[in-house]
């Protein structure tokens, strides 16, 4: 019986499962929402909205094929040659990321995958062999949870954050602004949990990220941070667009110019390069992550320095120029929790960091052998985002 902590077990499959509905389910609720801001009348909201699902879903293609094509490559992932990866040929690759099917071909081969080794059994298997199935299951969870990730932060962040400001605008919601805004947290939430705890998983060498506390600990500090970010933003749209685009424009361009210095070598092609730092710089936009998997203590305490300003300044901001705004309820309530957030999220992102982070690297006895196994946890997912 192979450790429980290297084997794909029957509730990640269900997990697993359970994030693919829960990608559908958010996907729908925004299209259904973009339809009916244009059946209302209210074609700018509706562009927005379903632009931002159009930007997720090109973005995760784009990686998603990219991914493929350097499997087809890889001697030691496909080493029969560059004819198909997954029984998959370039052609037919083309077309599945062509009609938008990258994430759920990645699904259907993972659940198909899964259930055979965890429902099935691998009884005919003997341990390295076992070790090997479970580990090229944790691998695909992997790069899939790596797209949830950019899909998370390119389509639902900026997604909730439209919505926010539209309900505040208005002064009510309609059903399908509440289900957008909760499915769109939850989708943050799962793709920040998910990704932790399979990229951790997937690389033989560092600590598997513990269950209870330290995973609650962890997503309460992301969540806290994130939304409050995301709620002084929405102030600041009040106050005016063109004040957020600014701002974004400008968080984003040092996230990307961060991720340039640093040289990351996460893509094969030099494009593809340009466009994920482009997209870490977005992601940075609305919380931190160790871009070149090296200590950034310095780097994350000057984040949270201007995130902390940023957040803490903008209800200030809005109350000093809109002075209406101060006795608005919405204002009230929203600046509440933009400095409850702040603080908590700093509490426990110290917290983590402090008592919780899985530091110890996994014993040697733990580690997957084989030289397939290395190449592949030392190769595109050793150069992806560390949370």
């Amino acid at each position: 019986m192979l450790p429980r902590d290297i084997r794909y077990t029957k509730l990640r499959w269900l997990l697993t499962f359970l994030g693919l509905l829960l990608y559908v389910v958010d996907i729908w609720t925004d299209v259904g929402l973009s339809i009916k801001y244009l059946l209302d009348g209210d074609y700018i909201c509706s562009a927005l909205t379903f632009s931002f699902v159009l930007v997720g879903l090109l973005v995760t293609q784009i990686f998603s094929h990219a991914w493929y094509e350097d499997d087809l490559e890889d001697a030691l992932i496909n080493p029969r040659g560059p004819a198909s990866v997954l029984g998959m040929s370039r052609g037919r690759l083309v077309v599945v990321h062509l009609c938008g099917a990258g994430i759920f071909t990645r699904y259907y081969h993972l659940l198909k995958s899964g259930f055979k080794v965890v429902w099935l059994g691998t009884g005919s298997l003997n341990e390295e062999e076992k070790k090997e199935a479970h580990h090229r299951l944790f691998c695909q969870a992997t790069d899939l949870s790596m797209l949830k990730l950019f899909e998370a932060f390119l389509e639902s962040a900026p997604q909730l954050l439209v919505q926010i400001y539209v309900v505040q605008n208005h002064g009510e919601a309609s059903v399908m602004q509440y289900l957008s805004m909760v499915f769109s947290c939850f989708n943050i939430a799962w793709a920040l949990v998910d990704y932790r705890r399979c990229l951790r998983r997937s690389l033989p060498h560092i600590q598997e990220m513990p269950s209870g506390s330290p995973t609650v600990i962890y997503l309460l500090y992301k969540l806290c941070t994130i939304s409050s970010h995301i709620l002084s933003y929405s102030l600041l749209l009040i106050l005016t667009p063109y004040c957020v685009i600014a701002l974004v424009a400008i968080l984003w361009l040092l996230g990307t110019l961060w991720s340039h210095l640093l040289r990351t070598n996460f893509c094969s092609t030099r494009i593809h390069e340009m466009v994920y730092r482009g997209v870490v710089g977005f992601i940075l936009t609305f919380t931190f992550f160790n871009v070149k998997g090296k200590d950034t203590k310095i780097a994350m305490v000057a984040y949270y320095f201007l995130y902390t300003i940023i957040s803490m300044t903008s209800p200030l901001l809005l109350a000093l120029l809109r002075p209406e705004v101060q006795t608005a309820t919405f204002f009230i309530v929203i600046s509440g929790f933009i400095f409850v957030g702040t603080i908590l999220g700093m509490v426990f992102l110290v917290l983590y960091y402090l008592r919780l982070h899985p530091r110890r690297k996994r014993r040697e006895a733990d580690e997957v052998d084989g030289s397939g196994n290395r190449a592949e946890a030392t190769g595109r997912m050793s150069n992806f985002l560390q949370p």
